[in-house]
């Protein structure tokens, strides 16, 4: 089947879709309705660039046409428009065929995101800090809700490690491929010679995961509790809120302890387990594709630097797509769209490449 016969195909359904909408007796199963609206704005994008496609191609067909008239000047200016109308086709032939690449079925996900302080001491903590507040500030231009599930602070105002849900429209879609090592080049406050430091931290993104993603069964689960620890008030080693579950098959251990209840902490646990085992069976897949050809932005291996940060140059690079950007301090403030359109940019090249071979 040639594309343009599975475009056509596609405005057909689009066509059918928009009628089914309009029925009354569809607008009343919710659920239907629902999972019809959806496929009709999935639709929407591709099919409205057909649309495009067509008209143009109609035009280069009349203009072409008009050009061979004996009418000279009206002739000459057919044929003066075709460059910029060939030109125009073959910019939506590009977007149409990138449109039409599989959808990772996980793009819509919200995101478990998961930062931890690597090499560097304290300085890492600080740096750990730093990208969490660089993370919440693109999550609040983006309009996303955030969640603070767990938190481990460290000494000098730093974090060990944080984990924080983001909620909102095609969040795993945008943040994919933060996942990595993320390093910083700096003069740390405490440095007295001026000397630049190097430290590290980790970034795990993970799809959030619900029971049909992750089953779960309650006898492969050790659930401890215990008095929260740590700074937090009266509160403190006052009750048993803090939960501790260990998933015995791949021994993944989550500890929550941030909510006064038990049963919050409990949920927050069980969620932070479910994007854990999604992710590692993700992480399993991942190294099967790469067994056979090289992944398309980065390995997806955790341990892969994948992005400096040097403050005294004000210059961050992503070492994956070869990018270099000097304006570090708008970055640092969640200034993130142009490098995360970049790599999505890089990754569906790829993918094109891969579906033309």
């Amino acid at each position: 089947m040639s594309i343009h016969q599975k475009l056509a195909q596609l405005e057909t359904k689009f066509d059918q879709l928009s009628e089914q909408l309009s029925d009354n007796g569809v607008i009343a199963k919710r659920e239907l309705y629902n999972k019809l609206t959806k496929e009709y704005a999935d639709l929407k994008p591709v099919v409205e660039k057909f649309r495009k496609l067509k008209s143009l191609q109609a035009q280069i067909a009349e203009n072409t046409e008009i050009a061979r008239s004996d009418d000279k000047e009206y002739a000459e200016l057919a044929r003066e428009e075709l460059p910029a109308l060939e030109s125009r086709v073959e910019t939506l032939e590009e977007e149409i065929q990138v449109l039409l690449l599989p959808k990772d079925p996980l793009d819509e996900k919200n995101v478990m995101l998961e930062i931890r302080a690597g090499t560097g001491g304290d300085e890492a903590g600080l740096f750990a800090a730093d990208l969490l507040r660089m993370y919440l500030r693109y999550a609040e231009k983006m309009r996303w809700k955030a969640e603070l599930i767990s938190q481990s602070d460290s000494a000098g105002g730093g974090v060990k490690e944080v984990i924080v849900m983001l909620e909102g429209t095609d969040v795993y879609s945008h943040l994919k491929f933060e996942g990595g090592v993320h390093r910083v080049q700096r003069v740390p406050d405490t440095e007295t010679q001026g000397r630049v430091h190097t430290s590290a931290c980790t970034v795990v993104v993970m799809p959030e995961a619900d029971e049909v993603d992750v089953h779960i069964d309650d006898k492969d689960l050790k659930i401890d509790v215990m008095r929260a620890g740590g700074p937090g008030g009266q509160s403190v080693n006052t009750t048993d809120s803090a939960v501790r579950i260990t998933h015995l098959p791949t021994n993944t251990v989550v500890i929550c302890q941030d909510e006064k209840s038990q049963h919050k902490n409990k949920a927050k646990a069980l969620k932070v387990l479910r994007a854990r085992l999604l992710d590692q069976e993700q992480a399993k897949q991942n190294a099967e594709i790469s067994a056979t050809r090289k992944s398309m932005v980065g390995s997806g291996d955790r341990s892969e630097r994948i992005r400096t940060y040097n403050f005294p140059q004000n210059r961050l690079t992503d070492h994956r797509i070869n990018l270099t950007l000097h304006k570090l301090e708008y970055v640092m403030e969640g200034d993130l769209n142009e490098i995360i359109t970049e790599l999505r940019t890089h990754h569906q090249a790829e993918m094109l490449k891969a579906e033309g071979k």
